[in-house]
């Protein structure tokens, strides 16, 4: 089979589609042959070793783990013996983090991790990305920041998945939203539920006099201290962008900066979030924005393009 990986830190050139052993079913595994699967910001960040004490885990001269893509939706094509709730020929989609990687033509996922049947109202376009941007955003507007309704939320990065996953997700759980996104998104952030929406090129939230219970920084652009006068007296700053500056300040301020890495919660919590989305998706609640998708043999291109920062929601990687 064919499958992405990189075995050094670098460019997009990096990557290389090499030929693999489709992987061996365990007796609690699924065998699924991927259909689509998701390129990320955070795949990126990982393919560059960046930030670069982040090497601290990933592999301090060369990455641990190279395989590339996390999020996933197919067929299933066989299953081990001990399996119980799914079949072959299912359609099915989720995430697998840490492991042989989704940009490949199959993976092997154990039944109890985050795998699901997909909800027959989305396409496998539609829902291979949503554990890279909607599970990641809900942890943070449910768990992190505990978000009630009739709050205000200012989302930086409105347009991008994350961003576009939070916009959706804050008016589903019933806060205000305003949204931060450049002039030529603003009908976008608008169109999928953003109350206000500020053009970071002409406005300058920070010297607002409107105060926000939550500021969520999906792209990792700002910083606490420039946030800190437009927050109320309990409001809280939180990204999922991993820097020194964030990590020091969620030590030294933990009541109002908040840091999480989604991936690195109990799967247990991790499938709780899950399944509750995937109800909001089947009720036609949210809804998932493909900016462009690309081959598999293509993913450099794929890459590319998500270091231009231009991207409106998310990028698929289609197996042909």
């Amino acid at each position: 089979m064919k499958a992405a990986i990189y075995t050094k830190y670098g460019s997009p050139e990096v990557i290389q589609i090499v030929d693999v052993e489709i992987p061996s079913l365990k007796p609690d595994e699924i065998l699924v042959k991927i259909k689509v699967s998701s390129a990320t910001r955070a795949d990126t960040m990982m393919r560059q070793g960046t930030p670069k004490f982040g090497r601290l885990f990933l592999g301090l001269f060369k990455p641990k783990n190279t395989a590339l893509g996390t999020g996933f939706s197919g067929v299933i094509e066989a299953i081990g013996s001990q399996i119980t709730k799914f079949k072959v020929g299912d359609e099915v989609f989720g995430e697998k983090l840490f492991s042989n990687g989704c940009n490949a033509d199959y993976i092997c996922i154990a039944e109890n991790m985050i795998i699901e049947n997909k909800p027959t109202n989305i396409s496998h376009q539609e829902a291979a990305p949503i554990c890279d941007g909607f599970l990641t955003s809900y942890n943070f507007l449910k768990d992190i920041a505990n978000i009630k309704e009739g709050q205000h939320i200012l989302i930086n990065g409105a347009s991008g998945s994350l961003g576009s996953a939070a916009v959706q997700l804050a008016k589903v759980m019933g806060a205000k939203v305003t949204g931060v996104c450049s002039s030529k998104n603003v009908r976008f952030v608008k169109s999928i539920g953003a109350d206000e929406v500020v053009d970071y090129k002409n406005d300058d939230f920070t010297n607002s006099q409107i105060k926000y219970d939550i500021i969520y920084d999906s792209v990792g652009t700002l910083s606490f201290k420039s946030c800190k006068n437009v927050l109320t007296q309990k409001g809280i700053f939180m990204t999922p962008v991993l820097s020194f500056g964030i990590l020091w300040q969620s030590i030294v301020n933990s009541k109002k900066v908040k840091f999480a890495a989604t991936g690195l919660k109990k799967t247990e919590e991790l499938k709780r979030l899950f399944l509750e989305l995937i109800d909001f998706f089947k009720q036609g609640k949210l809804y998932t924005n493909i900016d462009k998708s690309f081959s598999l043999s293509d993913i450099v291109a794929a890459h590319h393009y998500l270091e231009t920062g231009r991207k409106v929601g998310n990028i698929t990687i289609i197996n042909q």
